[in-house]
């Protein structure tokens, strides 16, 4: 929990009084931001910077009692950041430690204030302002193998992707990929040095070594949410795509999890899959690690929730290689075979595909003996299949199905109750028709 405080001394031309301005950050969110015209006209600079840190202290206790009556515990250290100017002052007198609690400081350096330049440029950016010019290069902490930190002047780094040594390129893009690993304040400035493009450049190198970190720091850059739409904008399908097909291993493990992270915006699943990725992962799912083939599976699952991608990754051939997950002995990759399933059997080819590879008695089994996870996404299989498919119903009709359907009918998840019971009913208005047509 910090605030940052700053006041402006007599900035009034009417009646003298300075101005009071502060924000608050929560566990790294902002949660307050105010200005406004102090009472009292102050006598010095001082008094005006003593008033605000004042109303920063009120704040922070201020949240504090908050936390404590919606019984959350918050035991971190609470801090009020001093004022830039006076901070510079500080330093440049000589002093090395922080004037309230004497610890000594790391560095004399003074990193730019990147959240607050961020809400600026980005007001800006909303209402048609020309943002602010950013002053200095950007500089990450960086937190090194014996704990101590030690100060990354960004900029530098970022211009080194594009550096002719490709010992330079390698240590660059490595480097990045484990400050971008670290926290989302670093994947933000990150892209903001305007690393994306040049990572993106790198994505086809012939070295293997430098392909592997820039397509590592991509997946690390993309857990941040702005950041993936700065990765599509950048052109990184294509490249991305071209690492999952030739990369190492390794590489191709992280191409198919930066797809798998890409893809949970709704558009960019549209454009993955008309890439061609869909054949790849396939492949990956079908002949990977297993590392690399749960990685796959999870991209295929989330691309597949865009209708048109369910008919690519069963002309794909992804469905046999399904069939076979569900049936091996260790079950390793059963659950996601059975989510991919659940999702492609929804698409008339999906249906028609798996439905014509006997799959129906392998589902029948796992309702009966399969973990809870199974037995829903069986169930939800087998509701797709059977819808109007007599020869399947009279399959699943028999109470080796219909017990196991009752208990889940009755004590699975939301999901799994709510498909155990369009699946009873499919089999009940089956077995009725077929008794009434007998007699």
């Amino acid at each position: 929990m910090k605030v940052y405080t700053d006041a402006d001394y007599a900035g009034s031309i009417v009646d003298r009084r300075s101005t009071t301005g502060y924000y608050m950050f929560l566990v790294g969110n902002l949660v307050i931001l105010r200005s406004k015209k102090q009472n009292v006209v102050a006598r010095s600079s001082a008094e005006a910077e003593f008033r605000v840190m004042a109303q920063g202290v009120c704040e922070l206790l201020w949240m504090k009692i908050i936390l404590d009556d919606l019984k959350i515990k918050y035991e971190a250290p609470m801090g009020l950041t001093y004022e830039r100017s006076c901070i510079k002052k500080w330093l440049e007198a000589g002093h090395g430690t922080c004037p309230k609690t004497q610890q000594i400081l790391s560095s004399p350096i003074l990193i730019p204030n990147h959240a607050l330049y961020g809400l600026i440029s980005s007001w800006c950016e909303a209402n048609g302002v020309e943002p602010p010019n950013r002053l200095g290069n950007l500089w990450l902490c960086k937190t090194t193998s014996d704990g101590s930190s030690e100060l990354v002047d960004l900029d530098i780094l970022v211009s080194k992707l594009s550096s002719s040594a490709i010992e330079d390129q390698r240590s660059a893009v490595g480097e990045l990929r484990l400050l971008a690993k670290q926290n989302s304040q670093n994947r933000m400035l990150i892209a903001e040095a305007g690393a994306i493009p040049r990572l993106v450049d790198l994505l086809k190198t012939p070295d293997a070594g430098t392909q592997k970190h820039a397509v590592t720091a991509l997946l690390n850059l993309s857990i941040y949410a702005d950041n993936k739409e700065r990765i599509m904008a950048s052109g990184a399908v294509p490249g991305i795509l071209h690492v999952l097909e030739h990369g190492t291993m390794e590489a191709r493990e992280n191409a198919a999890a930066t797809f798998f992270s890409l893809s949970g915006v709704d558009e960019n699943r549209v454009a993955i899959g008309a890439s061609g990725a869909i054949q790849a992962l396939v492949t990956l799912f079908c002949e990977g690690s297993q590392r690399g083939k749960l990685d796959a599976a999870k991209a295929l699952f989330n691309l597949c929730l865009s209708q048109g991608n369910k008919g690519r990754a069963i002309r794909a051939g992804i469905g046999p290689k399904l069939i076979e997950m569900l049936i091996e002995p260790d079950g390793a990759m059963r659950d996601e075979a059975l989510a991919i399933m659940a999702v492609v059997a929804s698409h008339p080819d999906g249906k028609a595909a798996i439905g014509s590879l006997n799959v129906v008695s392998t589902l029948v089994e796992l309702i009966s003996d399969g973990s809870p996870r199974n037995k829903e996404n069986a169930t939800s299989v087998l509701v797709l299949l059977c819808h109007g498919d007599p020869l399947h119903l009279s399959i699943v009709s028999s109470p080796r199905v219909i017990i196991p359907l009752l208990d889940l009918a009755e004590n699975g998840s939301e999901r799994a109750r709510r498909k155990a019971g369009q699946l009873l009913e499919l089999i009940g208005n089956h077995c009725e028709h077929t008794m009434k047509t007998s007699n």
